[in-house]
């Protein structure tokens, strides 16, 4: 493992270079690895550690016929690598947990029989485990608990194993029966396609996350571009200026610079005016915003964060209203407006035309 200076504080972190693929596949050699679910992280991490040479096999409930067809069109066959819950937790030597948090209660009772001794469960999130109060998870102490959580989304898991590039991820080990969880939880990590582990809890984990998505990651930078896009419109801006100078700078250009170097890279490289700027009133956000983030922490410290998800999440007619929700937001104008921005940026241009020349040719051969 190597030691990094992380801002003054030295961290250990596992690495490709200390824990290469082939030590992973030797670890996971004799493993059954069964992923449970098929919606968002299931897909990344089954295909990535498919195609590293793990056997991987997936426990889908049938009732869920979209991710049911998914696994098969990515090419899981039914009775031979694509399973029903139980059967797929039968088989496997460790169970990878990568249902959605409000479901973990109602899955549960179909794989706690098969987790028997020496097996591994293994979770993508510490909210199963953390929770588990709320989620009914409980295993016995023969049973390894791991965790390897991407820093992404399963599509951006995916996205980044296909360019050859990782992802990073934090990993945590709650229960070592069998003396093997921790090689077990670095050959997954490395299996999925991260590119650095970085050690935690799943307290950590699952307090860290929760308040990364509600704040800077999702929940804070939608309302604070939708804040700024209204600023602009009211003062009679059009839409693409204010979508623009919003949203499409920042995600075009700045964040690139920031992803390169830091902040302060970015700042170097932007106008005068644009660095005074930024600096004058950054202060300003953080203070008219740290409270917002004081109260959001303990909202999900003091668990009532993780009991709202489940009792929203968790009712038979959610995915109406989320899909009612996500709709507003995408007919929004500022969206709509994104919408046509996107559509006239030149690489998604070339894109669409190669599209439209690759179906033309192939109508030809037809």
């Amino acid at each position: 493992m190597a030691k990094i200076d992380f801002g003054g504080v030295v961290e250990t972190v596992v690495t490709r270079k200390e824990y290469p693929l082939k030590k992973a596949q030797a670890v996971l050699k004799k493993e059954v690895i069964a992923v449970i679910g098929y919606g968002v992280q299931g897909p990344a991490q089954s295909l990535n550690m498919r195609e590293n040479g793990v056997d991987v096999i997936i426990g889908q409930d049938k009732r869920f016929e979209a991710d049911w067809k998914r696994a098969v069109k990515d090419g899981f066959t039914p009775g031979k690598t694509l399973f029903d819950i139980e059967e797929a937790c039968a088989k496997a030597t460790i169970v990878m947990l990568l249902v959605n948090d409000a479901a973990i209660k109602q899955v549960w009772p179909r794989i706690k029989p098969h987790l028997t001794a020496g097996k591994a469960l293994y979770f993508s999130h510490g909210f199963g485990w953390v929770y588990r109060k709320l989620t009914g998870v409980k295993v016995g102490a023969d049973v390894d608990v791991i965790m390897v959580a991407p820093k992404g989304s399963g599509t951006s898991v995916r996205r980044n194993f296909l360019a050859g590039v990782g992802i990073n991820s934090s990993f945590a080990i709650a229960q070592d029966a069998t003396g093997k969880a921790m090689d077990r939880t670095f050959a997954i990590g490395i299996a999925v396609g991260s590119g650095y582990l970085f050690p935690t809890t799943f307290e950590h984990e699952v307090t860290s996350d929760l308040v990364g998505e509600r704040g800077v990651l999702m929940g804070c930078l939608a309302g604070v571009m939708e804040a700024q896009y209204d600023v602009l419109r009211k003062n009679g801006h059009s839409p693409s200026e204010a979508f623009n100078e919003t949203v499409e700078e920042l995600t075009q250009s700045l964040i690139r610079l920031v992803d390169e170097n830091g902040m302060d890279w970015m700042y170097a490289n932007c106008s005068a005016t644009a660095q005074r700027g930024a600096l004058d009133w950054k202060p300003k956000f953080k203070k008219a915003t740290l409270p917002v983030f004081e109260s959001l922490y303990e909202e999900v410290k003091s668990e009532r964060e993780a009991r709202r998800v489940i009792k929203s999440c968790g009712t038979a007619d959610y995915k109406q209203k989320l899909g009612a929700e996500l709709k507003t937001l995408r007919e929004s104008e500022m969206w709509s407006a994104g919408t046509a921005c996107r559509s006239l940026r030149p690489h998604e241009k070339a894109k669409a035309n190669a599209a439209k020349a690759k179906g033309t040719a192939g109508r030809g051969v037809n």
